[in-house]
């Protein structure tokens, strides 16, 4: 983590920090970020770069405005976590490792790339896996935040990993890089993916308001599973709905979506944040955009995820 002489505290200034994806209009970072900041004494404004379907060099740009503008840093969510990695002066061990970024800091005009999402599924996920049955775990989505799933769950001791992402190529690469860290493989369908798991993971944006739609057929679930969502719009997706119906032990996107902005808030401030300020700022404002939210949602609908026959596009398979 960065060191205090880098703080806001310690020079006295307030601190500017965004995060850049798409769509990112319902995310709770600005609401977790200020808030922390203010149970520290701090002044933070958290800016939200939304921009769909940017191009390398409209990537560039927004970069370079990052280093200029007094950025202490910035997030970067989906879909661009893979895509900023060759944009970036530097990338910390665990970065160039996974091969993805969500959060990029900026130091002496230099722009290093991190991954808090690996260490904040890690410590989110920890109390479901001690307490579940040791066994094979499938990640659904090989994307950034698969990714970082993945190599969390390995890092975890979990003994093997099934990767399942409606681009082939893609999990296979992600399990090609889990090489002596886990034994994984790529199963041709969901099904296989959740043959006698002990847990799973949804690591794709299947579930995200506003589309409808789960990575599981309900009828794969059942008591003996834990499964967990990255997704938190909404906060009870499809899949968590009908797993919890099942009797599987569950876990909300909540806990990654808290744990890993605390990482980053340190990254950026050299300070560690408040993790139930974190969570007063999350919940506050997923009581105040979905009030319904707390309800199960009344749909399971399928999608083309279950069979691996028809292929998501690449935009909607893997975050």
């Amino acid at each position: 983590m960065t060191s205090a002489t880098h703080s806001p505290r310690a020079s006295g200034r307030r601190f500017l920090a965004g995060l850049l994806g798409a769509p990112i209009a319902q995310s709770a970072a600005p609401a977790m970020h200020e808030r922390a900041a203010e149970a520290l004494g701090l002044r933070c404004h958290y800016q939200l770069v939304e921009i769909a379907g940017a191009g390398r060099e409209e990537l560039k740009m927004v970069l370079e405005g990052v280093r200029r503008l007094g950025f202490a840093g910035i997030n970067v969510t989906f879909p661009y976590k893979e895509a900023v990695l060759d944009l970036l002066d530097e990338l910390s061990p665990g970065a160039a490792l996974i091969g993805a970024v969500n959060t990029i800091i900026v130091r002496d005009g230099r722009l290093i790339g991190h991954n808090t999402d690996t260490t904040g599924f890690a410590r989110a996920v920890t109390p479901l896996v001690t307490v579940s049955p040791r066994g094979a775990v499938a990640v659904i989505g090989a994307g950034g935040v698969g990714k970082a799933i993945a190599f969390a769950l390995a890092g975890l001791g979990v003994p093997e990993l099934r990767i399942f992402d409606s681009d082939h190529a893609k999990a296979a690469q992600l399990a090609a890089r889990l090489e002596g860290r886990a034994i994984a493989s790529v199963p041709p369908n969901v099904e296989d993916a959740l043959y006698a798991v002990a847990g799973v993971v949804n690591a794709s944006p299947v579930g995200m308001l506003p589309g409808v739609g789960t990575p599981v057929p309900d009828t794969l679930l059942h008591a003996g599973l834990w499964v967990a969502d990255a997704v938190y719009s909404p906060l009870w997706t499809p899949l968590l709905t009908a797993a919890k119906a099942k009797g599987a032990r569950v876990m909300t996107g909540r806990e990654l979506a808290i744990h890993q902005a605390a990482d980053a808030f340190e990254l950026f401030t050299g300070l560690a944040p408040s993790i139930a300020e974190l969570g007063m700022a999350f919940d506050g404002m997923m009581a105040t955009r979905y009030a319904a939210s707390s309800s199960p949602p009344p749909s399971t609908r399928p999608c083309a995820w279950w069979g691996g026959k028809k292929k998501m596009n690449a935009r909607s398979s893997s975050r």
